[in-house]
């Protein structure tokens, strides 16, 4: 038996504190699982809260296959200030005390419901060139970034105690920044905006009332927090499953691609399934692909050995 074999793995829901970066809660992860192989999806800005989905062991090579997810975040939308970074925690370039009324408000977010377009900020981890572009507004470098598409199916806006203040329940497509989100409301109302606080609430599937804190695992025994770990399967619980025979796992497992007529399935080349053993245990992530003889299964990772 191989010793990865027995080497803890899968998927942990972990509430991120503020203050700390995405890479600090994997740091974190690694010393409590005593893991060096652990990744994350969907990056947090720092002062963000939320739901981090963390994978520990082999599920951390899951992170590249998978899809864009819907996301759902519980925002602070300040009117009357406009930040070079977008939120709170930037230099302040210009601030205004005439602010538009509740109802202008509600009018103006018609305008970012739906599929729109949103430049990405400056301040973020998406990377240009092979450079993220948050280590390059820190050096007072500004690069043109192209707008993309990104679609938000859900968005309110709730007065709060202090009149330059609404929070924001945002639900969206991955790609989608709240920051941008804050700024280009705010923008449209004619005072400027900027997003005073955020926390994700959910993330392909995986809601904030099941997630752990940082606190809460530190506290726990070995035993306690490996019962947390989540089979790598959760991930791709929206893909069809696809069970083979004893045979055909084991020419899957070899690399092979074999023909989806022979193994029951109907899938469009370009489908990604569940590749299960025969009793319906998840084993790896398959796609399908053309070949000369037809539309085959051809497992893109395997997850267990």
């Amino acid at each position: 038996m191989k010793i990865e074999t027995m080497e803890p793995s899968g998927v942990l829901i972990v509430n991120k504190p503020a203050g700390m970066t995405s890479h600090d809660v994997v740091g974190k992860v690694r010393r409590l699982y005593g893991l060096r192989r652990v990744g994350h999806t969907g990056t947090l800005d720092p002062m963000a809260t939320g739901v981090l989905v963390v994978l520990v062991g082999r599920a951390a090579k899951a992170a590249e296959y998978l899809m864009s997810d819907r996301k759902s975040y519980s925002a602070t939308l300040r009117l009357g200030l406009v930040t070079d970074s977008g939120d709170t925690t930037g230099t302040v370039l210009s601030q205004t005390d005439r602010l538009p009324d509740a109802a202008e408000v509600q009018n103006a977010l018609a305008g970012f419901r739906g599929e729109i377009e949103q430049i990405p900020p400056m301040y973020s981890a998406l990377k240009i060139g092979g450079k993220k572009l948050v280590d390059l507004a820190r050096r007072g470098i500004t690069v043109e970034r192209e707008p993309r598409k990104i679609t938000v199916y859900r968005l309110e806006a709730f007065p709060t105690d202090c009149k330059s203040d609404y929070r924001l329940e945002v639900e969206c497509s991955g790609g989608t920044y709240i920051r941008t989100l804050c700024e280009d409301i705010g923008a449209a109302l004619g005072c400027g905006g900027t997003m005073a606080s955020l926390c994700r609430t959910e993330t392909g599937g995986f809601e904030l009332k099941n997630a752990h804190t940082l606190d809460e695992l530190e506290a726990m025994d070995a035993p306690a927090r490996l019962s947390l770990l989540l089979p790598v399967e959760v991930l791709f619980a929206s893909l069809p499953g696809l069970r083979l025979d004893p045979f055909f796992e084991k020419l899957i497992r070899g690399g092979c691609a074999v023909l989806q007529k022979k193994l029951g399935g109907s899938f469009p080349v370009g489908a990604r399934v569940r590749l299960q053993t025969a009793n319906g245990t998840f084993f790896a992530l398959g796609e399908v692909l053309e070949t000369e003889e037809g539309l085959a299964v051809k497992a893109l990772k395997t997850f267990v050995l």
